[in-house]
């Protein structure tokens, strides 16, 4: 009789006991639900289990360099080939970053396909600065449409056209509007709010047509609503106190009106960057909690979590179900430098188990 051994799993970690399940809770628990390491550590010991924090941390350092990095490898080359792109970054403290002090400002940028997109993808991606350089070399070989807030950094990306946020216009003179005013729509923050409303209405009523007809739609509706609007804007400008919000709120329109408008020019454009700033919102949540990244390892690891995570929400996808999956086919994989084997475990293509 010949006995023969069914051939063992590679471990997800070598020479330690984490399963996908658990490696999964960690990232979750941390990256979706803004619970830092040391909390999580506190909840091990209530069930029996001495799990440092540091062993943790080391988990997650571990897939991202094995896993999810070239995961995340071949998102950026796919979200490259888009033609409309948003983009946002905020603050994020770094420690133990070389020549820097502990105290210094870095930052996690945010980069998404547009949202009429086949697939949505979001890439978040930490920097030690605000540079635009950063932006610069993230987007190379990207040539459509970028939406952002009008940081001057993102002027530093060539080759595409810049289209500005309508929202964020808006809520300039939203903080223009007077206090306590009897009738705030006959003044000018409010003529200039309701016009903006309309413009959003607008997109709100085409967001189920075509491309084509989207774009059409814009330019018998909206163009001219923005060309009276910035006719108004033109004609008060010199009314106004020039240190005054109303006058600062006056000046960014129409200082930035032809990236305000270029959104006209696409049926897959957005009039604002709402997407990009919901989509950074987990990040600013979670930092409130764990309120630094211990290296810039970590921080890199963080976003690579964040990246496949608001991913997967942004596509419908499980994140449990997505990253259990993974966890578990990718370690058996033989190497993962091939797209054509990446390919497969991004969020959209994955092959998930029906819920019994």
């Amino acid at each position: 009789m010949e006995f023969v051994k069914a051939p063992t799993p590679k471990p997800l970690v070598p020479n330690s006991p984490v399963t996908p399940s658990v490696m999964t809770a960690t990232m979750l628990n941390k990256f979706q639900f803004a619970l830092p390491l040391q909390r999580q550590e506190k909840l091990w010991q209530i069930m029996g289990l001495n799990l440092s924090k540091q062993t943790m941390a080391n988990w997650i350092q571990y897939a991202y360099r094995d896993y999810l990095k070239p995961l995340i490898g071949l998102m950026k080359k796919q979200l490259l080939r888009e033609n409309i792109l948003h983009a946002d970054e905020t603050p994020v403290q770094v420690l133990k970053e070389k020549g820097r002090k502990n105290k210094s400002k870095s930052y996690m940028w945010l980069y998404s396909t547009g949202q009429y997109a086949k697939h949505h993808i979001r890439v978040f991606e930490y920097q030690p600065s605000r540079a635009g350089a950063c932006a610069s070399k993230f987007l190379d070989g990207f040539h459509g449409y970028l939406h952002t807030d009008a940081y001057a950094g993102y002027s530093q990306v060539d080759d595409v056209i810049h289209c500005c946020c309508m929202a964020h216009a808006r809520r300039k003179f939203v903080e223009a509007l007077p206090e306590n005013i009897e009738h705030p729509e006959e003044t000018i923050p409010g003529r200039v709010i309701k016009e903006m409303g309309r413009l959003f209405k607008i997109e709100q009523d085409c967001q189920e047509l075509s491309a084509e007809e989207r774009q059409k739609q814009r330019e018998k509706e909206a163009k001219p609503i923005l060309l009276a609007l910035f006719e108004y804007l033109e004609k008060e400008q010199g009314h106004v106190p020039q240190s005054s919000k109303l006058s600062k709120a006056i000046n960014y329109c129409l200082s930035h009106r032809n990236e305000l408008m270029n959104y006209l020019r696409d049926g897959n454009c957005s009039i604002s960057n709402n997407l990009a700033e919901r989509s950074i919102r987990p990040f600013t949540i979670g930092r409130k909690n764990w309120v630094f990244s211990g290296s810039p390892t970590g921080a890199e690891a963080s976003a690579a979590a964040y990246s496949l995570i608001e991913t997967c929400i942004a596509n419908s996808v499980d994140t449990k179900e997505y990253l259990e999956y993974i966890f578990t086919n990718l370690s058996q994989e033989d190497s993962l430098k091939d797209d054509a084997v990446l390919e497969k475990y991004l969020p959209w293509n994955v092959n998930l188990p029906t819920e019994a």
